[in-house]
């Protein structure tokens, strides 16, 4: 069967979806297929130049998903837009308070009402308040929701572009090269569709981040027989929310990913992320963010590296990630780095060691010993309140300029010509008295360390992020 005669066959079976579920909407004569790559690819990392700054914005959206992303001349793909039940409230806030004004691309892995959830909201704001939707790119399965109907009515309504995607087609954005991975041709299990989710992997120079929608077990070993070692990525999005029948051992052999990213609600009536799924990263010792307790969560990548930001500094040893409070959806807080991944073979950039919370320190400038708790009052006790680094490389390493900063935002700043020796420690006293090689004074007149938990972060001389140890 041509692609053209099944596209108007599922536009025909979406027009008696829709008629059935009694919400009226209808595809409109704008329906196509989605444009056909030469050749089915996961993209290289040197087909694509690097150039420029590329953002993916994973969006704290509760028990759903949706994932922005920004390229280096500003164009935009919006993947999934949120939950049914606010109708896109917290992905339109977070468009706009970051200016963004137009949604070239908007993806829609698949059509279940927790990830179409302001599909219909968005479409209608953009194309009546903003500059537009440039085009809606859907894997052609059905649901017959309210949900579902809205968005098709918005659709017709303002003629927005609608291509039904799958396997090979091309998506073209400049700078990344993004490769749709599913669903294939034909439909897995029948047509079920979490099993037949449009899966992307964007490239950008070295670093890439793979996003699999609902994919499950089916769909994942579709994609390991049909991919292999090109499904490798430098960060992963965890397939459905984290549930137990995603990320399977092989699927995760196969990416290879330096970290993982979680969307799901704090309290998921699903369990999500399940015990099963955290333990198949934690053997794989695969630093985890989770929406739920990092908020928003915004990978920067220049083409050599990516470099993580969250709201909240919680754990990412998978583990551990219910040990952290929640980020209610919708929070304004700021972003700060967190941590930074090369591309290319899947390791910890060297260049800009990081420690991810309850990981293995890596690099050379490493936490030694933190004394948060000294004898007595702490403010009379300042110079007993302590962070001990040690060099664990057998070079001197310069750190002029370098800082340390808490929780909290406050800095210190390494002095100038200050060389920590191969092998050799320095402790940093929060209260004030005379620098030596071995010791330094922070100055402070009050306590730095909180007593009950804090985090120690170090960035280099550049603003890179170097360090980050969390304790208790």
């Amino acid at each position: 069967m041509s692609r053209t005669a099944r596209t108007v066959l599922v536009a025909l079976a979406l027009l008696l979806v829709v008629a059935l579920a009694g919400c009226g909407g209808a595809v409109g004569p704008t329906d196509t297929s989605a444009p056909a790559a030469t050749e089915t690819g996961t993209g290289t990392g040197t087909e694509t130049g690097a150039d420029g700054i590329v953002e993916v914005h994973f969006i704290n959206v509760g028990q759903s998903v949706s994932t922005l992303v920004v390229g280096p001349t500003g164009e935009t793909m919006l993947v999934d837009t949120g939950h049914y039940n606010d109708d896109g409230a917290y992905v339109l806030t977070y468009l706009e308070r970051r200016g963004i004004d137009r949604i070239d691309h908007l993806v829609v892995s698949h059509n279940d009402a927790d990830h179409i959830g302001g599909n219909a909201a968005i479409i209608d704001y953009y194309e009546r308040e903003a500059a537009g939707i440039g085009a809606v790119y859907d894997p052609g399965i059905a649901a017959s929701t309210q949900t579902y109907g809205r968005y098709l009515d918005a659709v017709e309504e303002h003629g927005v572009t609608l291509y039904e995607t799958r396997e090979g087609d091309e998506i073209r954005f400049e700078s990344v090269d993004v490769a749709v991975l599913g669903p294939p041709d034909p439909y897995l299990e029948g047509g079920a569709r979490n099993e037949n989710s449009i899966v992307l992997k964007l490239t950008h120079g070295e670093t890439s981040v793979l996003l699999t929608g609902d994919a499950e077990d089916d769909q994942e070993a579709y994609l390991v027989d049909r991919y292999g070692d090109r499904l490798r990525a430098t960060v992963l999005k965890a397939g459905h929310h984290g549930s137990s029948s995603s990320s399977s051992g092989a699927f995760l052999d196969a990416v290879r990913p330096n970290a993982v990213v979680v969307s799901s609600a704090y309290d998921s009536r699903y369990g999500h992320p399940t015990e099963a799924v955290l333990e198949r990263f934690a053997d794989r010792s695969l630093p985890t963010y989770w929406t739920a307790t990092h908020g928003d969560i915004v990978l920067v990548s220049d083409g050599r590296g990516v470099t993580v930001r969250t709201q909240a500094a919680a754990p990412t040893d998978p583990l551990d990630l219910r040990d952290a409070d929640d980020v209610e959806p919708g929070n304004q807080s700021v972003l700060a780095d967190r941590a930074r991944f090369e591309g290319g073979e899947g390791t910890v950039l060297t260049a800009a060691p990081t420690v991810t919370d309850g990981g293995t320190p890596t690099g050379r400038l490493v936490v030694a010993e933190i004394n948060p708790d000294p004898d007595g009052p702490d403010r009379e006790h300042l110079d007993d309140e302590y962070v001990v680094f040690e060099n664990a490389d057998d070079e001197p390493l310069d750190l002029s300029g370098w800082t340390v900063e808490d929780e909290a935002g406050r800095t210190y700043t390494f002095p100038d010509g200050y060389v920590l020796a191969a092998g050799g420690t320095v402790t940093l006293r929060t209260g004030t008295g005379t620098d030596t090689d071995a010791e330094l004074y922070w100055g402070l007149g009050s306590a730095i360390w909180n007593n009950d938990g804090d985090t120690v972060i170090v960035h280099n001389s550049d603003g890179d992020p170097v360090l980050r140890e969390t304790y208790p």
